[in-house]
């Protein structure tokens, strides 16, 4: 089959974990892949077909999000990004004409299916925000934030065919065509060794948090951080912090030797910590609450810790934690990404079948099962 397969380009979880996925696929079908941001080099370096569109991007500071630098970004992206996306748009139209699209969380694969009237599957570990129930007492204090952010995510990707959702926590199921699966985990994670070490493993997004070097050089542990310093091609040592330049199997030797993570709530790096039985301290970015979600399970499953900030008390508590979490982290266990594969599989098939039709049995059922 010809698939179209639609990856948001903000931040490189999501074109790692589709990296896995169409590897897979590229076996069976021809596939063509739409993509934004840094994740288009990443992906353009390993497939073929790979189109590169605008997409929306974050402004941060410290580590929160800057909303209103953030909308004044995208505004002025925009009057660039649109009219070239139009034009991939009706290239894919004329040279390319997929039987079924698969989203990872991206709006112009969606809308492409849509309009052409094929079936969308959606792949990704937000849904599980409004498909699932969660415990009063787990949001408790965040409620404004948890529908604000389910209503934004319910909007993104409405009536998808099937909706695989990504997950080491499974609270229940409100929502039909909902199947929560084991996180999609690259290769190289698969096939690392977990080793216990001393060091922490630390990795931040955005290079404006510049209050947690000086925390961490106050615990007095070995630090290897990424993230921080992107200018240098070299490891930066500073006291007991060692500054290294991105890797991937460095990062990846760090992460599987490390007595700890802290990190971020960004879900990618948090599910391959909990694969490796590694504790990890989250410290969301401010503005998110999916990373604030994220942790939270993390920590009510005694896996890690949630903090809003990194306090040099916090971090001492998280180090207190550390035992106890490696405990519940021994009952972590998960077959690689063979049920998401066979899942995936199922689904394009069955969507297949539905082609030309979906969009109208949409429309003529109830919207709120949608």
């Amino acid at each position: 089959m010809r698939i179209l397969y639609g990856v948001v380009g903000e931040g490189m979880g999501h074109a790692t974990r589709s990296r896995v996925l169409l590897e897979e696929l590229i076996k069976e079908h021809e596939v063509h892949i739409v993509v934004s941001g840094r994740a288009k080099d990443y992906l353009a370096r390993r497939f073929e077909n790979v189109h590169g569109i605008w997409g929306f991007t974050l402004a941060y500071e410290g580590n929160s999000v800057k909303k209103w630098q953030t909308v004044l970004q995208n505004v002025s992206g925009a009057v660039k990004g649109w009219p070239h996306n139009i034009r991939q748009y009706f290239e894919l139209v004329e040279d390319f004409k997929p039987d079924v699209v698969v989203s990872d969380f991206e709006s112009f694969s969606y809308f492409f299916g849509r309009n052409h009237r094929l079936p969308v599957i959606s792949v990704d570990n937000m849904q599980i925000i409004n498909r699932c129930k969660h415990d009063s007492a787990l949001l408790s204090g965040w409620e404004d934030a948890f529908e604000g952010t389910r209503a934004i995510v319910k909007s993104k990707l409405p009536g998808c065919f099937h909706y695989l959702v990504t997950t080491f926590f499974y609270p229940p199921v409100r929502k039909e065509r909902t199947t929560l699966l084991p996180s999609i985990l690259r290769p190289e994670i698969l096939s690392a060794k977990s080793e216990p070490g001393e060091h922490l493993l630390v990795y931040q997004t955005s290079t404006t948090n510049t209050a947690l070097p000086e925390i961490l050089k106050k615990s007095g542990l070995p630090c290897r951080v990424y993230g921080l310093r992107r200018d240098i091609t070299e490891d930066l040592q500073d006291g007991n912090l060692t500054y290294r330049p991105f890797s991937e199997q460095g990062f990846i030797d760090d992460l599987r030797t490390a007595r700890a993570v802290v990190a971020g709530g960004g879900y990618t790096l948090m599910s391959e910590a909990v694969y490796l039985h590694k504790p990890m301290l989250s410290l969301p970015v401010g503005g998110q609450f999916e990373q604030v979600l994220n942790a939270l399970y993390l920590e009510k499953l005694g896996y890690g810790m949630y903090a809003p900030e990194l306090t040099l008390e916090g971090l001492r508590e998280f180090l207190q934690r550390v035992p106890r979490c490696q405990e519940a982290l021994e009952g972590y266990q998960q077959d690689g990404n063979v049920k998401m594969i066979e899942a995936l599989r199922e689904q394009i098939a069955l969507a297949a079948e539905y082609k030309g039709r979906w969009w109208e049995e949409v429309e003529q059922a109830d919207p709120s099962k949608a």
